[in-house]
């Protein structure tokens, strides 16, 4: 089940290898909005957004840990492409040191922090505890995460991209279930929803830690594999720590959008909490895209095929302009009935509102591809420090809108994200370009790919 990327023509390789990854983020995907759509209906509009109040917090510090776990992942994909399984089993050993050290630390300092972090964004007094009890059980469920995400990873850089949508399937229909009985049966409110999806992403990542100590020969590791390499696991953390803190510093932003929104009320809380999830839903085949360049750079960079880097971002990037196009079509179309999903009858007047804030951002999604396609490639290339930085530019610009919403309205909210993808944009075609100059100076003259991302 493992895919060799190094080979055959890029954009039958990258549709073959994304497809199944984009399976696998929209069905992660449905965990949040089943979540969604159940608390909306059953519940209300004020546990939806208590629910969305916590969207922002929830994206950061599950980010870093999505983030952390895709890093740990590209030095076995560059080993992979280059045919060095001993290094390859030694950067999973490593991995699986260092997410058991980053797990714990982020799940106990998240769960005591969490009174505070909700109070400091100005969650509103009517949803706050309903917000307590939401976000405190998906911070203590975070060693399911990085189960899932550290195997995921794994998985992908050899190739399989398939086990991962294999299992996030299973666990979407558990999660559905146990929706069901947690939130109806149970009458466990917003708690059996989070409950419920941590439950769900538990099963997956056994699935894939089952698929991995089972199905590939490769992996079979020595006693000495697991010997703590200093050098190694430094190596690791030069990957893994920005792409978390990428993704930590780009909520960052959004948490300060997010607190400028709850100034401004339940009712507008509301809104951007259906809006958003129906743009998350839409937004899975640039994540899938960007999945798929950080396995196809780490490949190809380890093989050394440097002109595969440039067809293969050819090949994506005309991927993403298709789909942008047609996603904004759909919404034109069919936002209403799409944002109705997650809002009951009695909250269908907040549907301007949050009809404004998807049409906003849908118009700006090839700009979102081309963040995901760049960062993701450079990522997989080696160079996770230079994309933390546009990162930081996405960071900068939302925090600097943030403090313009109070005086000019919602509409700068709306705006935000696609300032955002913008500015990281500037950054990243040119960065880019001297990944790709810096790649092919040291291995011309004698160098590492280790060197070259320094």
């Amino acid at each position: 089940m493992t895919k060799d990327l190094t080979k055959g023509r890029p954009m039958p390789q990258i549709l073959s290898f994304g497809i199944p990854v984009l399976f696998g983020y929209l069905f992660q995907q449905l965990y949040s909005v089943v979540d969604t759509a159940i608390v909306g209906k059953t519940l209300g509009g004020a546990a939806l957004a208590s629910v969305g109040a916590t969207g922002s917090i929830n994206f950061l510090v599950v980010g870093f840990c999505c983030g952390v776990c895709g890093g740990f992942a590209i030095p076995v994909a560059q080993q992979f492409g280059a045919g060095d399984y001993q290094a390859l089993r030694r950067y999973v050993t490593g991995g699986v040191w260092l997410c058991l050290g980053i797990g714990a630390a982020l799940t106990a300092s998240t769960a005591l922090l969490c009174d505070g972090i909700l109070t400091a964004m100005n969650t509103p007094a009517d949803i706050y505890q309903r917000s307590y009890d939401y976000i405190r059980t998906i911070f203590i469920g975070l060693p399911a995460y990085f189960l899932y995400n550290f195997c995921a990873g794994i998985l992908r850089s050899l190739g399989d991209s398939r086990t991962p949508v294999i299992w996030q399937v299973a666990a979407s229909l558990v999660n559905i279930a146990l929706d069901m009985v947690f939130i109806l049966s149970f009458g466990w409110d917003v708690f059996g929803a989070a409950l419920a999806t941590v439950l769900s992403q538990l099963l997956a990542g056994a699935g894939c830690l089952i698929r991995l100590l089972r199905g590939y020969p490769v992996l079979k590791t020595e006693r000495e594999d697991w010997f703590w390499n200093w050098n190694l696991l430094g190596e690791l953390c030069l990957m893994g720590l920005p792409m978390g803190l990428q993704y930590s510093i780009t909520a960052i932003g959004s948490v300060m959008i997010q607190t400028a929104v709850n100034g401004l009320g339940t009712v507008y809380v509301t809104a951007v909490t259906a809006a958003s999830k129906v743009s998350m839903f839409l937004c899975c085949p640039f994540d899938a895209m960007g999945c798929t360049m950080a396995t196809y750079g780490g490949q190809n960079v380890g093989a050394g095929k440097w002109e595969r880097l440039h067809q293969g971002v050819r090949a994506c990037v005309t991927l993403g302009a298709v789909y942008s196009a047609g996603a904004m079509l759909l919404v034109l179309l069919f936002s209403n009935p799409l944002i109705m999903l997650f809002l009951d009858m009695g909250s269908a007047e907040l549907l301007p509102l949050a009809r404004q804030y998807l049409l906003i951002l849908v118009a700006f999604y090839f700009l979102l591809a081309l963040v995901n396609i760049f960062r993701f490639l450079i990522q997989g290339m080696g160079f996770s420090p230079l994309a933390t930085l546009a990162g930081v530019l996405e960071m900068a610009a939302r925090t600097g809108l943030a403090f313009l919403v109070p005086v000019f309205g919602f509409t700068v909210a709306c705006i935000a994200s696609p300032v955002a993808w913008l500015l990281a944009d500037l950054f990243l075609v040119p960065a880019y370009f001297y990944c790709c100059r810096r790649l092919t100076q040291p291995r011309t003259a004698g160098g590492n790919l280790a060197a070259a991302a320094r």
